[in-house]
């Protein structure tokens, strides 16, 4: 079981994460794409800001609850199975969350979700065997 400890930690680490960022769409929605819509408004998806962000509020909400499922499963029985998803899904989440800074020129902010990529890549490599 002490094997696991990384693993659930690296699982809490997303799902907090994931659903705070979330929970921060659904109550600020109007903040969050009012900010976005400036962020992106020299890119090929400046009019599609509204339908992106609720790919990336879907995205983060169910990547965030597969990971709370993925550590019950692995407190209830050892598997990983969901965690392996919640690693795929959650890598996914990140991957367009970094193709969107990059389109937006903001480097800095690629930079910051590229540091969220490393334990991503280290969740899933650590489940997949």
């Amino acid at each position: 079981m002490t094997s696991q400890y990384p693993i659930i930690a690296i699982l809490l680490f997303f799902a907090i994460v994931f659903i705070q960022s979330g929970y921060d769409k659904v109550t600020d929605w109007q903040g969050n794409l009012g900010w976005l819509k400036g962020h992106f408004s020299k890119t090929f998806i400046k009019n599609y800001v509204p339908q992106s962000l609720m790919m990336i509020l879907v995205m983060e909400v169910l990547s965030g609850a597969f990971c709370v499922i993925a550590v019950i499963q692995m407190l209830v029985n050892e598997s990983r199975d969901w965690a392996f998803t919640a690693g795929c899904l959650s890598t996914a989440t990140l991957l367009f969350l970094i193709l969107g800074q990059r389109m937006a020129k903001d480097y800095d902010g690629a930079r910051t979700i590229a540091i969220y990529f490393i334990p991503a890549v280290l969740l899933l490599s650590w489940v997949a065997n």
